[in-house]
C-alpha cells in the first residue's frame, strides 16, 4: 500500500465519481489481514474422536476384550433365575405402598411411603430389565413398553405424593397395579 505525502496535492480523477480520500496514519497491524492456516476437518482432534479412539482400542483389543467388558450381563449379582424368583415377592411389596398411603390419613406421612416406593420399585425393576434382556427379541418390545409405563407411573406417583394430589397419587396407583398385572402374566 502506497502512503500518500500529506503536502502532496491529489488530482481528481473525473470518471471517478467518489472523492479519494486520505490519511495521515500508518495502518495499524490488526487490521492487515493475516493468512490463516487451513487445517483439514480430519486432523481436528476433539474429545469424541480422542474418546472414540481410545475406548474403540480398548473393546477390539483382543488380548483384553473378554475380560474388560461383558456385554451380556446386566446386574452383575443377579442371575435370570434369582430375578424370576424374586419377581413375584417384589411385586407384591410394590403394590403394598398402597397401605402406606392410606394408613398415614393426613399427607404428613407421604415422605415415608415415597422412600418405600423407591426402594421396592428399585428392586422390582433390576428383576423386570434381568428377565426382558433374557427373553428372545421377538417378545422383548411388549415387554419394554409394559416396563416403561410401569416406572413412568411408579415416577408419577412419587412426584404426585411429593405435591401431596391425592387424586393422582390414586390414579398412578391404580396405573402401577395394572401394569404389574400385565407384566407378571406376560412373564
Amino acid at each position: 500500500m502506497a502512503l500518500l505525502a500529506p503536502n502532496l496535492p491529489i488530482k481528481p480523477n473525473p470518471n471517478n465519481p467518489f472523492p479519494p480520500i486520505t490519511s495521515h496514519l500508518r495502518p495499524s497491524s490488526h487490521h492487515q489481514k493475516t493468512p490463516q492456516k487451513v487445517v483439514p476437518k480430519h486432523h481436528l482432534l476433539t474429545r469424541r474422536s480422542i474418546s472414540t479412539a481410545l475406548f474403540g482400542s480398548l473393546l477390539f483389543d483382543s488380548k483384553r476384550a473378554n475380560a474388560t467388558f461383558d456385554f451380556g450381563v446386566t446386574t452383575p449379582d443377579q442371575t435370570v433365575e434369582e430375578a424370576e424368583s424374586g419377581i413375584r415377592y417384589h411385586a407384591q411389596s410394590l403394590l403394598q405402598v398402597k397401605d402406606l398411603f392410606e394408613s398415614s390419613s393426613s399427607t404428613e406421612l407421604w415422605k415415608e411411603a415415597q422412600k418405600a416406593l423407591r426402594k421396592r420399585a428399585s428392586y422390582l425393576k433390576q428383576d423386570i430389565y434381568t428377565i426382558i434382556q433374557s427373553k428372545p427379541g421377538s417378545e422383548r418390545p411388549q415387554l419394554r413398553k409394559l416396563y416403561t409405563f410401569l416406572f413412568n407411573n411408579v415416577t408419577e406417583l412419587d412426584y404426585a405424593a411429593r405435591d401431596k394430589d391425592t387424586t393422582r397419587v390414586w390414579g398412578c396407583y391404580g396405573n402401577i397395579a395394572v401394569a404389574v398385572n400385565d407384566i407378571l402374566s406376560r412373564i
